[in-house]
């Protein structure tokens, strides 16, 4: 059994990524306003101390504990040490992503006593501190004496009575609402300073710096505690899952892997750090990655067999070098799976002072090119320069990025050259052969692709199980529709579409369209929304459910056809002759024949999907690559 200790958003996203193993675990919170919806979890309310967490433990057979509280519950992380080096548990931190300490408008403080402290050295009068009702009483001596303090707490009767506790005066109490600006309560305020807390993203902490220096008013903040150095941290569900796969094997039944993007980040960032080892430390064995959606997690590569070298060019030196990462796909079937992604890092160079510590990360220049075993695009309608490597944009974009932080990292200085990252794959072309690359016009080698850089296993009964046991998740929090889409970029648009539905009615179904419209039958959803993209739409309407690229693939004589009936001009025909994937046709089609197919296009769809749905309402939204929706 795994214990969860949350309470915070860390911690919902915690029982989201538990829930997907269907399995039971524990939730603790403190108190009960939490609204957490679960299926398989057990829910915990009252705090714990040593005893009763080590007797809860031992009598529930806990074998890890996920420490996703506030960061600044500091007795809570103590007594989570104790108890598991009493009982030899692996603790995982859940925790928060910060950004750098490079505001130079901040005064940092150790503790509260330390903000105290300073903020009487600078004649502070007048303040407003968005650290919460807990903070009222740590920061009595200052609203006691002739200071006004404003406090901004929760809107809950738990928080009016803690305040009320201490004494504080209520006229000096404002409480937060969702989505609520800082700056309006600064407008009407007018503080000399704010007081926060470096509570990460999460806690809104980017935003607050930026509405106070927007007023222009000072800005003090708490420095976070340090968490014992037993935790294990993590940064986020792909992080978390990772490393409960790691510690207790057996808790998913399939494992999550790498895409070829994170692999090819990780080989180049560890490919950097080599060039630029001067000191030859200790090379690590796992090197950080941080995905596209701003967590970092940590990569096995390949012990170095090749060290940097420089030759002398031109006055300046060429330093290279290369590093390699062996793709783990986990338990998704993947033909990449167990290839060599190799990074090669070059850049004419010369070692001058090191840059200063708050150099832009954006003063590096990066090129990222194609080597061996990475296909050429030789077609339009991939979104990729025709000539150039096959590297889809995020994973460019993640090997930049990468690179950039770990020159910042180490110091590097601004070089007049850029670096130059070639990702090559030896082996690669072999394998595309296998694939479809040759038909979408990618001669010569594997695509390096991933859009979160994580690969869940898809394509399994145990995929299908958990779009069930998520629609179950879905329909107990009684939302009056379920949403399912293929993935995170069409439901980061559906989502604008119905903007009041629970996080919990947005289901993921992969390619499994016809298994999850037959589960929400089973399971009497009454409204249902199937939102798709152009390309699995355009197979759905033939009539494959299950989308996958390996199932069926783009018919353009069926495209054809669709175009014929729904009455589009003759120019279509020639278009759909060219095209490479189904996508290009949003920005090929005049407005006329897009509607025109489009509305075919989905009145196909729903042939095949509203007999799966016979007691319910389905509605289809087409969306395209930049969120417009057709119904």
């Amino acid at each position: 059994m795994i214990l969860i200790l949350g309470g915070t958003t860390e911690g919902r996203i915690a029982v989201r990524t538990l829930e997907e193993a269907g399995k039971p675990f524990y939730y603790s919170t403190k108190g009960d306003e939490q609204e957490v919806i679960m299926h398989h979890g057990i829910r915990l309310q009252g705090a714990m101390d040593e005893l009763d967490m080590e007797r809860f433990c031992r009598k529930q057979s806990i074998a890890l504990i996920v420490d996703a509280a506030h960061p600044f519950a500091e007795q809570l992380h103590r007594t989570v040490e104790a108890v598991s080096m009493k009982l030899t548990l692996p603790v995982i931190r859940f925790e928060r992503i910060y950004p750098p300490r490079d505001e130079k408008n901040i005064t940092w403080c150790h503790n509260f006593d330390d903000a105290i402290r300073q903020i009487r050295e600078q004649e502070i009068f007048i303040l407003l501190a968005l650290t919460g009702v807990q903070s009222i009483a740590k920061l009595k001596p200052l609203w006691q004496e002739n200071a006004c303090c404003y406090f901004r707490i929760l809107d809950r009767e738990s928080s009016r009575r803690l305040a009320a506790r201490e004494g504080f005066p209520e006229e000096h109490l404002h409480y937060y609402h969702d989505g609520e600006d800082e700056r309006h309560l600064i407008q009407k305020l007018h503080p000399e300073a704010i007081l926060i807390k470096e509570s990460g993203r999460s806690g809104g902490f980017s935003e607050k710096v930026e509405a106070a220096l927007a007023e222009g008013i000072r800005i003090f903040a708490i420095c976070r505690p340090n968490m014992p150095n037993s935790f294990i941290p993590i940064e986020g569900e792909h992080g978390l899952r990772r490393m409960v796969e790691k510690l207790l094997p057996d808790f998913y039944p399939l494992r999550s892997g790498l895409t070829t993007g994170t692999c090819a980040a990780a080989a180049a960032v560890a490919a950097t750090w080599d060039l630029f080892n001067i000191q030859r430390q200790s090379r690590p064995k796992e090197f950080p990655v941080t995905l596209p959606n701003g967590e970092t997690i940590f990569v096995l590569v390949e012990k170095q067999e090749f060290f940097p070298h420089s030759d002398f060019l031109n006055d300046d030196w060429m330093m290279e070098t290369n590093a390699s990462v062996i793709k783990d796909a986990g338990d998704d079937p993947d033909i990449t799976n167990g290839m060599e992604i190799r990074a090669n890092v070059a850049v004419p160079f010369r070692l001058d002072d090191p840059a200063p510590k708050d150099t832009p990360v954006d003063d590096y220049t990066v090129i990222v090119c194609g080597g061996e075993g990475v296909g050429i695009v030789t077609m339009p309608g991939l979104g990729l320069e025709v000539g150039g490597p096959a590297i889809n944009d995020t994973p460019r974009k993640m090997i930049e990025d990468n690179v950039k932080r770990c020159l910042k990292t180490l110091r590097i200085p601004k070089q007049p050259n850029p670096y130059a990252i070639t990702i090559s794959v030896p082996g690669g072309e072999e394998i595309a052969r296998r694939t479809f690359n040759p038909r979408l016009g990618i001669e010569g080698g594997i695509s390096i692709i991933g859009t979160s850089g994580i690969v869940k296993p898809f394509s399994s009964e145990a995929f299908v199980d958990s779009i069930r046991k998520s629609m179950e998740v879905g329909r107990a929090t009684g939302s009056p529709r379920i949403v399912i889409n293929s993935g995170a970029k069409s439901e980061k648009y559906v989502r604008g579409y119905y903007p009041q539905l629970p996080p919990q009615a947005f289901i993921h179904y992969g390619n499994f369209i016809g298994e999850t419209i037959k589960m929400a039958a089973e399971l009497n959803i009454k409204a249902l929304t199937l939102g798709i993209m152009m390309g699995k739409a355009v197979k759905l309407a033939e009539g494959n459910l299950d989308t996958h690229s390996k199932q069926v693939t783009m018919n353009k004589d069926f495209l054809r056809e669709i175009a014929f009936t729904a009455g589009c001009s003759e120019d279509v025909q020639t278009v759909i002759e060219k095209i490479t994937l189904a996508r290009e046709l949003w920005t090929l089609l005049s407005d006329n024949d897009l509607r025109a197919f489009c509305k075919h296009l989905l009145q196909l769809c729903h042939r095949h999907c509203d007999p799966l749905l016979p007691q319910g309402e389905l509605t289809i939204l087409l969306i395209s690559e930049e969120g417009e929706i057709i119904t």
